[in-house]
């Protein structure tokens, strides 16, 4: 009778232990992440400017942000960011991951080396591309001490140009890392499917075409969810490489949210944008969540 009760508080101290080392960690989660995504949501709907304030206003920030001319800056950036961004990252990273895959020697150099950039801080990159794009210093500078004196690459201080600079360093980033999620998918599929199509008389074009990458749909539908929550967040690179310049050229809604809360004291609409901001990842991330679940079950 003993040993069947200690053998019971046992397994309830094995239950509970991993739930109360966990606890402190959780609580800390749900205060400071949950706890204030709900008060900028609150705050949004409040008169608050340099401090929080509690004043309703209702949907009265909502309305003067999408009257604001550089709101509107902004999400066309975003746009512009966003389209090549994940266009491009996912037509590298695929094309990378199928060059890798075909067995090349020297894969365990060049795998690492496409990913090295993931390691850096989105400040390193900002910090380093600015550098490499300045004309004075950088590439345009390079050009002309080489005896190239009609070299012009002034993208970084160009209002027309600036925002692909902020793609370029972008892409440079995160493409090492999307490729080792197609390299993954490729790695999974199996060898014989490929072997049964090669007999039949299947080009690589077409096995490719008509059997690789329709298989690969789990990892274009996880890259591209990943890549346009990067894309909305993205706020560091912009403040390494342009600082949202020349003018507003390269400002997007993280930027333009941290400016009116911190910069011109409108904490109230900075609280707009950055709800608006939490809802377009919603929309992104509850889909694919709810898939993901709904395909497990």
């Amino acid at each position: 009778m003993a040993q069947s009760a200690n053998a019971d508080l046992k397994t309830r101290l094995q239950n509970w232990i991993p739930k109360l080392v966990l606890s402190p960690s959780l609580a800390v989660i749900l205060v400071f992440v949950y706890g204030f995504i709900l008060f900028s949501v609150y705050l949004s709907f409040t008169d608050s400017r340099i401090l929080p304030s509690y004043g309703w206003v209702g949907w009265e920030n909502y309305s003067k942000l999408w009257r604001l001319s550089h709101w509107e800056i902004s999400l066309t950036n975003m746009g512009i960011f966003a389209l090549l961004y994940i266009t491009l990252c996912t037509a590298i990273g695929l094309g990378l991951a199928i060059f890798l895959d075909q067995k090349i020697r020297g894969e365990g150099m060049l795998r690492p080396l496409y990913l090295y950039p993931m390691a850096l801080s989105f400040i390193v990159t900002g910090t380093a591309w600015k550098w490499f794009l300045d004309p004075g210093i950088g590439l345009e500078n390079v050009m002309h001490t080489w005896g190239w004196e009609s070299f012009k690459f002034d993208w970084i201080k160009n209002r027309d140009y600036a925002i692909y600079t902020v793609v370029l360093a972008a892409v440079w980033q995160t493409s090492g890392f999307v490729m080792a999620m197609f390299l993954a998918g490729l790695r999974g599929i199996d060898n014989e499917i490929l072997k049964a199509a090669q007999m039949d008389g299947a080009s690589n074009w077409n096995l490719y075409r008509r059997i690789i990458i329709p298989q690969l749909r789990p990892a274009f539908l996880s890259a591209f969810v990943i890549l346009s929550h990067l894309a909305i967040k993205t706020f560091d690179l912009v403040i390494a490489l342009t600082g949202g310049g020349p003018g507003r050229a390269t400002e997007l809604p993280a930027t333009f949210m941290y400016s009116y809360t911190f910069t011109r004291n409108q904490m109230g609409i900075g609280s707009a944008s950055a709800t608006i901001m939490l809802m377009a990842i919603a929309a992104i991330m509850v889909p694919y969540l709810y898939s993901e679940l709904r395909e497990k079950r």
